[in-house]
């Protein structure tokens, strides 16, 4: 039996305010009209992907299912100072104006409903709480469950779904109030996060890694020469992949550069912004849900031997539902003790299936004998 070790996911209702409606009176302007256009010539009713279901498929999973050892606990909203560690003042000041309103914040269908900039604010905030609950000794790792998601959002722009980049501003939070001098962010979502790496593009206190589908897809940034700048040269790693990249895959590449370069860079703190897109059912990447519980594994292991296992998940991306709650669960259940499985090698558990079904056709065995 793996040893039980403590897990807490952080969780506030109030990131289920976040629900923009394309139907709804946004506000008038050029934006408005230009995103109006574009969702006119689909030929399909198009509908917010990042909405309050992909929460409460998790919640819902993990109360039929529960985790052993998996206990929750409140979020709380980020105050503006926290905020403004990885935004400036004027772009906080415009998210801020849309506070109880209807507005399209970016041409790549990035939306606001009435209650989102609190869920925004929440969302982060509870990033820091699960990082406070780590370093504190209050719990060995935990998941802060949120949304809307982070890693798009930019010092100065909404995109992605993303509003605040609430893993950036955990991070800036541990780095600037909790004694983290160095801090180690991997982000296996499908989608490159662009807004985490343009943010600590020259720190040489926070190692980005991240792995994602290759441009052009979504947000087409994330070549394998972005390397950081300035005295933040070599901070940024990006491990860029081909569509349909599954656990094997996933696996070298974490074995083989993400452990020798967290050996290096000796962190006191792990971050990873965990998006489940890249899960089979997302049609991006071919990860398996066994996939997910290993990788967590390889991270728990460095978190274990560099920073005192101090280790904090953040929600991403994810959009189909059931993915994206089995994928939660996946990792909830290694941080919580559970076996690590073997990752799946796409396909030959559906071959070995078929074999055990056919095979005896094709024997000297006459049949029924």
């Amino acid at each position: 039996m793996a040893e039980s070790k403590g897990v807490t996911v952080f969780y506030d209702e109030r990131v289920l305010n976040h629900s923009p409606d394309v139907n709804a009176a946004f506000l008038p302007g050029r934006l408005d009209k230009r995103v109006r256009n574009i969702l006119s010539g689909l030929n399909v009713q198009w509908k917010y992907p990042e909405h309050p279901g992909r929460i409460r498929a998790i919640i819902d999973l993990l109360e039929r299912e529960p985790v052993p050892g998996v206990r929750f606990a409140s979020g709380k909203a980020a105050t503006r100072e926290q905020l403004a560690r990885v935004h400036t003042t004027s772009y906080l000041d415009d998210v801020f104006s849309l506070r109880n309103k209807n507005a399209w914040l970016d041409v790549d269908t990035t939306a606001v409903s009435p209650g989102s900039v609190e869920a925004a604010e929440v969302a982060a905030g509870t990033a820091i709480a699960a990082v406070e609950a780590v370093i504190s000794g209050a719990s060995r790792s935990a998941f802060a469950l949120v949304r809307p998601p982070g890693h798009h959002a930019e010092p100065v722009r909404a995109r992605g779904f993303c509003l605040f980049n609430n893993v950036a501003v955990a991070a800036a939070h541990a780095h600037a109030e909790l004694g983290c001098k160095r801090i180690l962010i991997l982000d296996w979502d499908a989608h490159h996060g662009n807004g985490t790496q343009d943010i600590f593009w020259a720190d040489p206190d926070v190692l980005f890694f991240d792995i994602h589908r290759a441009a052009p897809f979504y947000p087409g940034s994330g070549g394998l020469q972005e390397v950081g700048a300035g005295l933040g040269e070599g901070t940024t790693v990006n491990v860029p992949m081909p569509g349909g990249s599954g656990d094997v895959a996933y696996l070298k590449a974490l074995n083989d550069i993400l452990v020798p370069a967290a050996e290096y860079f000796e962190p006191d703190l792990i971050l990873v912004s965990a998006g489940f897109d890249a899960h089979w059912y997302d049609l991006a990447m071919n990860v398996s849900y066994e996939g997910f519980a290993a990788m967590t594994g390889v991270v728990q292991s460095l978190a274990d031997r560099l920073c005192d296992g101090r280790l904090a998940f953040v929600l991403e991306g994810g959009y189909n539902t059931e993915s994206l709650a089995w994928g939660v669960r996946s990792v909830l259940g290694v941080l919580a003790g559970g076996a690590i499985p073997e990752p799946r090698v796409s396909g030959m558990a559906e071959v070995d299936e078929a074999i055990d079904f056919h095979l005896s056709a094709f024997t000297d065995d006459p049949p029924g004998g």
